[in-house]
């Protein structure tokens, strides 16, 4: 049920400035963000939104795509066209034909009349571009101390080229500046996770090497690779959704309570995490990961073709799934494995949190019927909802009989309030200037570390992958089996 928020605190006047402003991110995820918090009444403030685009005379299918994403975002027959219209005239299209000071005159002459107002750069383009535009922005005086900029990802391809491009943007922005975004942290169940962690004394005390057997994190998608071809042939499973969303979802699971909800306090947490995970090896790789790419198969009754026919290519070394079992070196999670898994054309789309916890360590009932573990499913999407696992008596005589009884926390049935996107979160934190659900540059460093430890093995290990049928739940004949167990444990929906 969607319900009005009126809130009181008033930004700065802010100019949002999207490169890539005619893109499907920006279309689909962007612009709609900025309409509902509009909607919501948190735009207090003086702003301008500007999508830059190389294209010329594109002004009235710009608008009519605006249009039609934004309604695609709400229930059509509830918008009101009067708002939706206001909110329109905030929509500029600006063209910058070159990453030049005379290319981004047009951008220049616009926000001259503005400039006393923040300017925020969102990079809604390939990472290739961040410099460049970076270094145009800054010759053409348009950026100060009180401007930011939002970089998607991915940002690189390796080490190196991830730290290439921070060279190149640090150039003409301060650390403090730049909002590295992961959508995933955006969600309401990931900020969930942060207050049931540390609100709740139950958990807390419980949360370590002593109570919990394993914690796994699954993301699955039902998805091939659609219109991403190109760019997911270059990365594949392990950079496209492990790099990112898997460790910074692994992090918020990890991490040490900090000393304070604060930006810098919570991204040294997590950063003190990623420089705990060991780094695989000749040995580690071949126990500890599997890798796999989808073949011809069968998604809900439709027939879907393979990854090669998808990218139209006879052959290709990358993968589309992959498995691991990843260790945090540290006092709290000593020899605990965390289960990373990820893959496309799964059987079902689902991504959740599973923290398994020990088994009882004495079973005093007289039918000696296995206790199974209690578990806590934090379900990401897509439903959002919260699950206590537990060991229940089934009614009635007959002595103890005895169950798991799940008891759930349902978002959409426990609250009225309409669940805002992530990325509407993550952009109003931009405007704030809060940085807690950011990437700083040594998480991205520490990161790439660790994933360079698997690429790097993979290739001198010559490790390949394993197909799998499409709409299944991925490798599965081809795995040795000490490794199918926790390969497919609890994955299998």
């Amino acid at each position: 049920m969607a319900r009005n928020i009126k809130h009181t605190e008033k930004f700065n006047n802010f100019n949002l400035i999207v490169f890539g402003g005619t893109g499907d991110l920006a279309l689909r995820k962007i612009f709609p963000a900025l309409y509902h918090r509009y909607v919501d009444n948190q735009l207090l403030c003086e702003y301008n939104i500007v999508a830059v685009t190389r294209k010329k005379g594109i002004e009235n299918d710009f608008n009519k795509q605006l249009v039609s994403f934004i309604k695609a975002s709400v229930d059509g027959n509830k918008i009101n066209e009067k708002e939706l219209n206001t909110f329109i005239s905030k929509v500029s299209i600006v063209v910058a034909e070159s990453n030049s000071v005379e290319g981004y005159d047009n951008l220049n002459t616009f926000l001259a009349p503005f400039n006393d107002y923040q300017n925020i750069f969102y990079f809604s383009t390939p990472s290739s571009a961040f410099g460049p535009i970076s270094q145009a922005l800054k010759d053409s005086g348009l950026v100060n101390k009180s401007s930011k900029v939002v970089l998607e990802k991915p940002l690189g391809h390796s080490l190196e080229s991830s730290i290439s491009i921070n060279n190149e943007i640090t150039r003409t922005f301060d650390e403090n500046q730049i909002y590295r975004i992961d959508h995933y942290l955006g969600k309401e169940t990931v900020q969930n996770l942060m207050v049931l962690r540390f609100a709740n004394n139950l958990f807390e005390r419980a949360w370590n090497a002593e109570n919990i057997e394993s914690i796994q994190i699954t993301v699955s998608e039902s998805l091939g690779v659609e219109k991403r071809a190109g760019y997911y042939d270059q990365s594949g499973a392990l950079l496209d959704m492990v790099q990112n969303h898997l460790l910074q979802l692994l992090c918020l699971v990890a991490m040490e309570p900090p000393f304070e909800l604060e930006a810098h306090e919570v991204r040294n947490e997590k950063l003190k995490i990623l420089r705990s995970l060991r780094l695989f090896n000749k040995k580690s790789i071949h126990t500890d990961s599997v890798k796999g790419q989808y073949t011809r198969g069968n998604i809900e009754g439709d027939k879907v073709s393979s990854y090669l026919e998808d990218i139209e290519k006879y052959e290709s070394k990358t993968e589309t799934f992959v498995a691991l079992k990843a260790y945090v070196d540290n006092w709290r999670w000593k020899n605990v494995p965390f289960y990373l898994r990820t893959g496309k054309r799964m059987k079902k789309r689902y991504s959740e949190i599973v923290i398994n916890f020990k088994e009882v360590r004495h079973n005093i009932f007289p039918s000696k019927e296995k206790i199974n573990n209690n578990k806590l499913i934090i379900r990401l999407q897509p439903e959002e909802r919260i699950e206590l696992v537990q060991m229940t008596k089934i009614p009635g005589p007959g002595g103890y009989r005895y169950k798991p009884i799940a008891l759930k926390l349902d978002y959409v049935d426990s609250f009225e309030e309409r669940f805002p996107e992530a990325y509407e979160r993550l952009i109003v934190d931009v405007i704030r200037g809060n940085q807690t659900l950011f990437m700083s540059q040594d998480e991205l460093v520490a990161a790439w570390t660790w994933i360079e430890s698997i690429t790097n093995n993979w290739k001198n290990m010559n490790v390949k992958n394993i197909l799998y049928e499409a709409g299944s739940w991925g490798p599965g004949d081809g795995i040795l089996e000490e490794k199918e167990s926790w390969v497919t444990k609890s994955w299998k929906k």
